[in-house]
């Protein structure tokens, strides 16, 4: 049983590994491209193939990661009651905002003030477990029913903004990437709560399919039959062009372009097709990866055990790194003080590299990081009795 257990969570972990992995390549773009600083990867009038792929491939990572944070929620819950679980998941969001606007934050703009706050990644994972902390107690059809419904119509709200400083405010923490000022502080709402909270229970729902009491052989075919169904979904949505994200496709100048204007989809919030493409593939990563065994999968296995581990100390290494990297460039170290958001603070004009030096730096840091996820991944399993690790 220990041994079904084990391979059941492998392959889960083995998909958080790899958008961890994943992840920090979009985050030493950010730090580390000249292009970065002059426009979008995803801006189709500027951009080049390998620069907008480059993007493309970390979209799965913030689905993901709301997706099976949800999963490991049911399993921490067949361990509690309900009762419990929702006390779990309310501690747990409310530390996750809270980190939210003081470690990470530190670690983006290497400076701690609360004038401009960003809500981002780690933020809506925060708030997806506390409405998970209530959703876990209706009914699973209904639930599902209601995930499905917000996260296939809620591309209907697009482009609504109610009158007044207070009701839009709101609406943008609900439904629109958005500054809202509030006073002398700047909220940035990168990650606002629809369609994200309705990610969270259908990973919750998915982790049925790992019941000890459940099958491999089974659980396989019906993640197959979930992931090419979802995957196949997009593409039908996506080419039909009507519905499904704010910006639809269309020919460009060449099949390349062409191609790219129909992955180049909406991320903030995420639209339907975006949610559809990256959770469908990703499904079908389970079921391909139930059985996968090697040295490589083991180490995708490690950084998946140590999620927040990883996000935290990359963040810190990144931003060091550009800070190097500027001074031995004629930078400032204090260029590398952000106000903002690194892109767009004007110190900063000129600084960067090409795209191969960038995928040089995320080489060399996820070898070097390895390491240290290993060390703080045992030092976990052999002190399960220390209850602050689990919020690590």
């Amino acid at each position: 049983m220990n041994t079904t257990t084990r391979k059941r969570i492998s392959s889960i972990d083995m998909l958080r590994g790899l958008v961890m992995i994943l992840m920090a390549l979009d985050h030493i773009r950010d730090y580390f491209s000249y292009e970065a600083f002059l426009y979008d990867p995803t801006d189709l009038t500027k951009t080049n193939g390998a620069l907008f792929l480059t993007r493309f491939m970390t979209h799965f990572c913030a689905t993901v990661f709301v997706f099976l944070a949800g999963t490991s929620a049911f399993f921490v819950g067949l361990r509690k009651d309900k009762k419990s679980l929702s006390i779990w998941l309310l501690k747990r969001g409310l530390w996750l905002v809270i980190v939210e606007f003081t470690i990470i934050k530190l670690g983006w703009f290497f400076k701690l003030d609360f004038t401009v706050l960003l809500f981002m990644v780690i933020w809506i994972l925060g708030v997806s477990m506390i409405f998970l902390a209530g959703f876990i107690h209706l009914p699973k059809k209904l639930m599902i029913v209601i995930s499905v419904l917000a996260i296939v119509g809620h591309n209907a709200l697009d482009g609504m903004m109610p009158e007044g400083s207070f009701l839009s405010g709101l609406w943008s923490f609900l439904h629109v990437y958005n500054e809202v000022p509030l006073g002398n502080i700047q909220l940035f709402v990168a990650y606002p709560i629809i369609p994200w909270v309705f990610v969270m229970p259908l990973g919750y729902y998915i982790g049925e399919l790992y019941k000890p009491s459940v099958s491999s052989h089974f659980r396989v075919k019906r993640l197959w039959q979930l992931g090419i169904g979802i995957t196949l979904a997009f593409f039908i949505i996506r080419f039909i062009n009507i519905y499904g994200d704010p910006y639809p496709w269309s020919p460009q100048m060449s099949f390349d372009f062409t191609v790219m204007s129909f992955f180049n989809l909406t991320k903030y919030p995420p639209s339907l097709s975006y949610l559809l493409i990256t959770l469908g593939p990703s499904i079908i990563f389970l079921a391909m990866a139930e059985n996968w065994k090697g040295s490589f999968f083991n180490k995708l296995i490690t950084i998946g055990r140590v999620p927040m581990f990883f996000y935290i100390i990359h963040i810190y290494i990144i931003h060091l790194l550009a800070l190097i990297a500027a001074m031995l460039t004629g930078f400032k170290a204090s260029d590398m003080v952000i106000d903002f958001w690194i892109n767009e603070e004007p110190q900063l004009q000129g600084y960067g590299f090409s795209l191969w030096v960038v995928y040089l730096v995320w080489v060399i840091l996820i070898i070097g990081l390895y390491p240290l996820c290993n060390w703080f991944n045992n030092y976990k399993s052999s002190n399960r009795d220390k209850w602050w690790l689990s919020y690590l």
